[in-house]
């Protein structure tokens, strides 16, 4: 393990001292501090509350002089075993997390789910739960809000950019991937074919389709504003993933893989909205996994999100970097597509009183050249235990159809999800939406992940069962989830169907909702909080950096 530590020492000034220091020059310091029209009670209660608070503390740490901790990386199947996952771990987070252990909460409860091997694994898992709690605290709620459907204050706009950097890149559908036509993909706003024996509302959407869905449903958001003076968030319409994935089956230099990214970057460097925030108050919605836009050692994918203009800006993706607090993770894009509450309230009631003839099921395949992978023992378990267990097998294309995998998780009690090709998975999402409960096995495949749209406690919607138990034949999975009452199944598929279902589902560009909040709902209801803290953030930000702080 290499650890490179910044010479530089973190400052720490003493609360006391600042307190002082603060009230006595006060009223000399307005006379030169752009604040001076602020009432002095106000201000004072301000940074009092401000001071306080640990989300601001924890957000307020300049993303400068980090200890670099490299990891080998044993959980990440998106990385191959020579390489390494680099972790941010800052000089604070030591002495914070070494002085200030969790309190009312067991040592053991910390690290449920992965035991650290080493001093600097500790650090990295630490910061990690960190991030994740500061991404919670962007959590919003319409019951907080005292005009809820009012736009006021709520401006989104939209950057006209050419049409390069997103339509164009569709137009490559034939052969972006070469052995399925991705034209199919791309109809009805990126929802893809309608499929008729399913239901209204239903469509055969790829994993990949969040840029084009998105897109769609933002030009239509009634908080759309054309007037940049009205914006409270950018969003930038570039379809990175797409970019990504054309190149992910040609011979092409890493220069071209990258041209695009840096092209777009070039763009909105000339805009006075971008250098007004650095970025802070952009959006970027990226429908791949964080590691593909992270290029070190393996050679595919382009090193956007390891540039230095993207570390302000909010990125939205299907799979975010655990330690990176701006990479937000929003759910995989479902095969379900609502446009009205009853859309919803129908498919609720029809999953909640559909009988589950298989206790556990699994839709996957093999991976026999990846000796991490848990999924031969699954399946032999599965076929051991076949009047328990039904096995879709998908290298033989039956997963291709969404209506075998819908109806096969229709049926299951039980939904066994183990990592693929990265840690998360589509099926999660549509294992959840059809009432079936996802088994997890790796905690980076939901837990670290999706702090928006899933609660903190994973046992109302999940089972966890620890892969290194699976691999050392010290759980059978099939009889460990025998064991699970039916009162137990029944109050878990009732909280994931009646309270998740609809924050998991992106409805369709047209939809009215008035009961409830679908997935992008959340999202931009949660991106307006952390827009905001941001604001608050900046304003800290500059106080600290004047006499008053020093």
């Amino acid at each position: 393990m290499a650890i490179l530590v910044s010479k530089r020492k973190p400052t720490t000034p003493k609360k006391k001292e600042n307190l002082r220091l603060f009230c006595k020059n006060l009223s000399s310091h307005f006379n030169k501090s752009v604040i001076y029209q602020i009432p002095l009670t106000t201000l004072l209660l301000f940074l009092v509350y401000h001071l306080l608070s640990s989300t601001i503390i924890i957000s307020s740490r300049k993303l400068n002089d980090p200890i670099v901790v490299f990891i080998k990386d044993g959980d990440m199947a998106s990385q191959k075993k020579d390489t390494f996952a680099r972790v941010r771990v800052f000089g604070e987070d030591k002495k914070r997390y070494n002085d200030h252990k969790p309190k009312n909460k067991p040592k053991e409860e910390q690290y449920q789910y992965i035991k650290p091997k080493s001093i600097g694994e500790g650090y990295a898992f630490r910061a990690v739960i960190k991030y994740l709690q500061v991404q919670r605290s962007w959590l919003s709620t319409r019951k907080n809000r005292k005009n809820p459907g009012s736009c006021e204050g709520k401006g989104l706009y939209v950057y006209d950019l050419p049409s390069k950097f997103n339509k164009d890149l569709l137009v490559e559908c034939v052969d972006m991937v070469p052995w399925t036509n991705m034209c199919k993909f791309f109809k009805n706003e990126g929802f893809g074919e309608a499929i008729e024996n399913l239901g209204q509302g239903w469509f055969r959407t790829h994993q990949y389709a969040l840029e084009p869905i998105l897109h769609s449903r933002i030009l239509k958001h009634p908080c759309r504003v054309y007037n940049q003076s009205q914006a409270k968030i950018f969003y930038v319409p570039f379809y990175g993933g797409f970019d990504v994935l054309r190149w992910h089956f040609k011979n092409v230099s890493e220069d071209v893989k990258d041209r695009l990214g840096m092209e777009v970057l070039k763009w909105l460097g000339s805009k006075e909205s971008w250098k007004r925030k650095s970025g802070k108050d952009h959006v970027f919605v990226l429908g791949k996994i964080s590691w593909d836009f992270r290029r070190s050692k393996i050679p595919w994918g382009s090193r956007f999100l390891e540039l230095q203009e993207m570390q302000n800006p909010t990125k939205l993706l299907i799979e975010r970097h655990p330690w990176e607090v701006n990479d937000i993770a929003i759910p995989h894009p479902t095969y379900f597509h609502p446009k009205t509450d009853k859309d919803i309230t129908s498919w609720q009631l029809k999953m909640i009183s559909k009988p589950r003839r298989n206790l556990i099921s699994f839709a996957g395949g093999a991976r026999p050249g990846n000796p991490n992978s848990i999924r031969s023992m699954l399946i032999e378990q599965c076929r051991t235990f076949s009047d328990q267990c039904r096995f879709l097998n998908c290298t033989n294309g039956s997963c291709n159809k969404p209506e075998n995998v819908i109806k096969l998780f229709q049926d299951s009690e039980f939904c066994l999800q183990p990592s693929g090709d990265s840690p998360t998975r589509k099926s999660v999402f549509d294992s959840l939406i059809s009432g079936c409960i996802p088994v997890i096995f790796n905690p980076y495949t939901a837990y670290y992940q999706y702090a928006w749209h899933l609660p903190e406690d994973h046992k109302r919607y999940s089972v966890y069962i620890n892969q290194e138990d699976v691999k050392g034949k010290r759980v059978n999975v099939v009889e460990k989830l025998m064991a699970k009452t039916l009162r137990e199944r029944e109050d878990t598929r009732s909280y994931i169907v009646h309270q998740l279902l609809p924050g998991l589902v992106y409805g369709d560009s047209n939809a009215k909702f008035e009961r409830f909040r679908d997935a992008f709902d959340i999202t931009f209801d949660n991106l307006l909080e952390k827009s905001t803290s941001w604001y608050r953030l900046d304003f800290v930000i500059y106080l600290r950096k004047s006499t008053l702080f020093y």
